[in-house]
This record gives structure tokens, sequence and C-alpha cells, in this order.
């Protein structure tokens, strides 16, 4: 397998939403390994700590919302620590709301990539995996 994304991770409250994700990606080889989180907050700790940089996500599909840790509240903490993150993630914001105001802030967010609307399709799952997906400026 030669991709450009070899590790995947999927930050979702959904269990069932997480299994077919990992499933799609698996079925079709879109990269090496898939890791899933049901919360943020979760996600935000690995990141942090040091002792994982070797396994750090080539790119992150995050839901907004979440217990325990949203979305947006992942993302003030990934500012509070990206310095500290030795390599480029891509996210994408993945949601099945539809909020006008959600897609305005993903847009004028630096470190979100694009806001996707649930569920992915296969030309979207295609460009994220392989980094043809370029942030849209509003």
């Amino acid at each position: 397998m030669d991709h450009t994304t070899q590790i995947a991770w999927i930050i979702d409250d959904d269990e069932v939403y997480r299994f077919g994700f990992r499933k799609y990606v698996e079925v079709k080889e879109l990269c090496a390994n898939v890791v899933d989180f049901s919360n943020g907050r979760d996600a935000i700790n690995f990141l942090g700590d040091a002792v994982n940089a070797a396994n750090l996500p080539d790119i992150i599909f995050l839901d907004i919302d979440m217990p325990v840790m949203n979305g947006w509240e992942f993302m003030v903490a990934f500012e509070q620590i990206r310095t500290r993150i030795s390599k480029k993630i891509t996210i994408f914001l993945v949601t099945s709301c539809i909020s006008y105001e959600d897609i305005l802030h993903a847009q004028n967010h630096p470190d979100i990539t694009d806001y996707i609307i649930k569920p992915i399709n296969s030309q979207q799952f295609n460009l994220a995996f392989t980094g043809e997906f370029r942030k849209k400026i509003a």
C-alpha cells in the first residue's frame, strides 16, 4: 500500500459510525491504520503525550457534537498543543448537522481543511485520503 495517509483517526461518539468508517477504509485500503476515539478528550490526551509521537495521525475526521469534549473544544485544545506536535495533521470536521455558523467557523479556522456532512461519500473519502482535498476558502 502506497498512500499519502498511513494513520487516520476518527473521533466520533457514534460506535456504529466508527465501525462503518473503519470497515470502509479497510476494504478500500485507503490507509494502513485507523484509530478511533469516542470523544475529543481521549484523542487530545493521546496527541499531547510525547510518548505517542511516532503514532500521530496524518488525518483526523472529527465529529462536532460529542459528549466529554466536542469537536470545537478539541480544536481549542489542539491549538494549545499544536507547537509540540512534530507533524502536519489534516483535520476534517464531520457532522450530520448543517450549521452555517459551524461552516463559516471551519472555513476560517487555519487547522481545519474542510467541513463534511455525514455520511461521507466515496469521492470525499478518496480525496481526503490521497491528500487531494484542499482547504476551501470562504
